[in-house]
């Protein structure tokens, strides 16, 4: 049979949940996603592309089946700009403000949600529930979170920027302020009305009592919504996770937080009180080399016409089945590594995360470099032969185009006041000390240290032994040869140096 009708009968999927028609079928139920729905933890942190965004997906899909009385309603819009981006415009606020802004976006997220479905059978709780949310500001007939959220946003917008000097009424940490003329008699002047978040809370959590239902407010994409503006994102996410903490008191409300593990670090640098009830209910997403190959193979599974065109039964091994796939080897020599540790090399970042969105369009691209090829030259496909459907070439040119791509999509997109440091690697070596980091970054010494463990912690350098390395990952994609900075031609390494 030719290469090119077997690989035309291979379909991975998109290696990004969001645009994954098939994530149902290849979505695996590991671990994490069961103390998810078992309600054993409520933070699940993993690193960009290990899959957080399809543990929310296949939960959404599924809940019903799987959670009873529990209710699943999305704190976040999974498409577009992120609505919290509205938290980054102005200035930065004080944690008190950002935890009265949170509730306040909780409160009316759900008491809006649960008043809708009730309507016209209101008990006397939800009158005074929905009284509360109409004195408040609070109460809207769209109940999704991107309308509730600008809603929310725009409401204390207007509180402490006031057009006039007739509003009687400012953000605090105390509570839900209830917006009202300013009236004056002499010295004296009416006080507005504070309505306190603990007892709004409460008698929502009174409310959803009385129907029977649990709410998992279920938050993603905290990353994004506060690229750029570091000033903003700390005592934002660090107010949230306060809220998550006094949202414990309510057994009916429950938030359920997917952040990467690096953000997570940097909410609680320099001290969180009561981290151990945080990190209790806390579970990070990791892939070891078994899982990732596990998850590859079950792609291949999934589709059987590719299966049968090779010739492979379903039950094959995974490294049997990998190993008929692709080559023994991208390159060969006694030194050289096999393809699969070849792809795990050049798939992780400098901090040594190697998430399953990196392998999925590696595999992905390479496939369309090898049906590119077959194109202008059809082969047949051999049984036995450790040529592999998917050829070594192929894997070369998928590696350059994943490697382009992730340096503009991830590297570059994230990196914020780092991008430029980066941008001066560009066309150079990989292997760098501090003297010639200082001198490609043109400061000193001294000043490149610092340079240093901020391009470390995002995954650009990686430090081996005195020396620092551009992984594999990047170095296509900012044409970044192999070999020492620091030293003259001569001197450079051979690839057999690294697997």
């Amino acid at each position: 049979m030719l290469i090119r009708d077997i690989l035309r009968e291979l379909d991975l999927g998109s290696s990004v949940a969001e645009h994954d028609a098939a994530l149902e079928d290849y979505f695996i139920e590991t671990d994490v996603f069961a103390a998810l729905v078992e309600d054993r933890r409520d933070t699940i942190a993993g690193d960009k592309g290990t899959g957080k965004t399809a543990l929310y997906r296949i939960l959404q899909k599924r809940y019903a089946s799987l959670l009873s009385e529990v209710e699943v309603l999305p704190g976040f819009n999974p498409a577009g700009e992120p609505v919290f981006q509205r938290l980054v415009e102005g200035e930065p606020r004080s944690e008190g403000q950002y935890m009265t802004i949170w509730k306040a976006y909780f409160l009316s997220l759900v008491g809006n949600w649960v008043l809708q479905l009730n309507e016209g059978a209101f008990s006397h709780k939800m009158t005074e529930l929905d009284e509360l949310l109409k004195r408040t500001g609070l109460d809207s007939a769209d109940d999704s979170a991107s309308t509730i959220f600008s809603q929310v946003v725009n409401l204390f917008r207007r509180v402490t920027n006031p057009k006039s000097a007739e509003l009687a009424a400012t953000i605090t940490a105390d509570g839900l302020p209830v917006i009202a003329p300013r009236v004056e008699l002499g010295d004296a002047q009416a006080q507005r009305e504070l309505v306190r978040h603990d007892d709004a809370l409460r008698l929502l959590n009174d409310v959803l009592n009385e129907v029977g239902y649990t709410v998992w407010v279920v938050l993603d994409r905290l990353d994004e919504a506060f690229q750029g503006f570091p000033q903003a994102e700390v005592p934002a996410l660090r107010a949230l996770l306060r809220t998550y903490l006094d949202l414990a008191e309510f057994d009916r409300l429950t938030l359920k937080l997917f952040v990467r593990k690096d953000l997570f670090r940097r909410i609680i640098g320099g001290g969180f009180v009561n981290l151990t009830h945080v990190n209790a209910r806390k579970v990070e997403i990791v892939w070891d080399e078994e899982d990732l190959l596990d998850l590859l193979c079950r792609r291949f599974r999934e589709n059987k016409e590719f299966m049968e065109a090779l010739g492979v039964a379903e039950d094959t091994l995974n490294q049997e089945l990998f190993n008929i796939v692709f080559p023994y080897q991208v390159d060969q020599g006694s030194r050289r590594p096999t393809t699969w540790n070849w792809m795990l090399a050049r798939i992780r970042d400098g901090n040594g995360i190697a998430p399953p969105r990196n392998l999925i369009a590696l595999v992905t691209k390479a496939q369309e470099a090898q049906l590119r090829k077959e194109q202008r030259g059809a082969s047949e496909f051999t049984p036995g032969t450790q040529r592999g459907v998917i050829e070594s070439d192929a894997i070369k040119r998928g590696l350059a185009a994943l490697s382009t791509e992730r340096v503009e999509d991830t590297l570059l997109a994230e990196a914020g006041e780092y991008a430029t440091m980066i941008e001066r690697f560009r066309d150079g070596r990989a292997e760098h000390n501090e003297e010639s980091i200082a001198q490609t970054l043109e400061i000193s010494v001294t000043e490149a240290r610092g340079a240093i463990q901020a391009l470390t912690e995002i995954g650009f350098l990686e430090q081996t032994g005195e020396t620092f390395k551009v992984p594999m990952l990047y170095r296509g994609g900012l044409s970044i040869t192999q070999g020492k900075a620091f030293a003259s031609d001569e001197e450079t390494e051979s690839d057999e140096d690294e697997t």
